[in-house]
């Protein structure tokens, strides 16, 4: 007969079992786990910094900042053409101004560029690499074929160049999405500081390609070049930039679009809302181009840009808001191409 103290012992022995198998198994699920995480890591995409390059290297390849590799000039440098080293490949190389320089010399230059240059979206323009010397701040970006929406908006006397509607759509949901991803896509989220049509690049295939992101600290407090293009609140804070104010600037960049006048000084947003609050929306079209035989598409770009610069900050719609509705005109836009095409085949 089994006594009462062997029972407890085999109970005991049994409970042990139970507790040391349950904690294998809690061991080899945590290894596989741990093995799928990593290997999962190891599948994605690398994220790589910008290089930084010697001054030297910066001034060869510029052929010592020659005034006649220059591309564009704005508010914080000078632009200018250049091949790499290997000379397969084209880069942009803003330099920025010295005046500039001096006034933050405090700022890790290259720690925040470096952060910046972790940006990868197909509507933002990379940042490659950078340079910095006593003096001098580089930045070395990606080259744009099609230089700026500025440009064709402003500048381009040829009538072949002049943006259609559809490419004019194609272009703002691009820039769209290139901003929202600045804003939701990154870690910590960056704000433009400085939206407007001379910071949109398009590549070759006439896709907008958003650059200067994430500048603002070069020139916290200068309004220089953005007058037009910033709320009322930020004129009056004298710099203070925030996902708001990107929203207004891009609804200016929405009516240049539209007008195919420039938004600098602030003029256009005055002009253009009373009209399209009155629904007088072909007034404020491009003379230069047809007016479109479906105004739809035309006259919900014209309210967006209505609602990104009209309201206050805080009734302001969001860059999602801004580039889910112009994802979905672009999508109608390109639907009916489709159907038209079809139809006439």
């Amino acid at each position: 007969m089994i006594s009462g103290g062997s029972i407890a012992y085999y109970v005991v022995v049994a409970l042990l079992s139970i507790i040391l198998f349950t904690l294998c198994i809690f061991l080899v699920v945590i290894i596989i786990c741990r093995k799928k995480s990593v290997e999962s890591e190891d599948n994605l995409p690398v994220k790589l910094c910008a290089h930084a390059y010697p001054l030297a290297d910066i001034d060869t390849i510029t052929d010592g900042f020659n005034h006649r590799r220059i591309i564009g000039k704005g508010r914080l440098g000078t632009v200018y053409a250049a091949t790499t080293a290997t000379g397969d490949h084209l880069i942009a190389v803003k330099r920025i101004h010295p005046r500039l320089i001096l006034s933050n010399a405090g700022f890790g230059f290259s720690s925040i560029i470096k952060s910046l240059s972790l940006a990868h979206h197909p509507n933002v323009v990379p940042i490659i690499g950078f340079s910095e010397a006593p003096g001098e701040r580089i930045i070395v970006m990606e080259f744009m074929a099609m230089k700026s929406l500025d440009f064709h908006l402003q500048q381009s006397s040829n009538s072949a160049t002049f943006l259609d509607w559809t490419q004019r759509l194609k272009i703002a949901a691009g820039a769209a999405r290139g901003i929202e991803y600045l804003h939701e896509g990154t870690a910590p989220s960056i704000v433009h500081g400085g939206v407007k049509p001379s910071n949109i690049l398009l590549d070759v295939n006439f896709s907008a390609r958003v650059c200067d992101y994430g500048l603002s600290f070069l020139a916290p407090h200068e309004m220089r070049g953005l007058i037009g293009y910033v709320d009322g609140e930020c004129l009056v804070e004298k710099g203070g930039v925030c996902k708001e104010n990107d929203v207004y600037g891009f609804g200016v960049v929405l009516l240049e679009l539209l007008s195919g006048r420039s938004g600098e000084i602030g003029m256009l947003v005055e002009w253009a809302l009373p009209l399209i609050r009155d629904m007088r929306i072909v007034e404020i079209l491009d003379p230069r181009i047809l007016v479109p035989s479906d105004m739809k598409p035309i006259v919900r770009l014209a309210k967006l840009a209505s609602a990104c610069v009209s309201n206050t900050r805080k009734n302001r719609p969001s860059i999602v808001q801004v580039a889910t509705i112009l994802n979905s005109l672009e999508m109608e836009l390109s639907l009916d191409l489709n159907i038209s095409s079809s139809s006439s085949g």
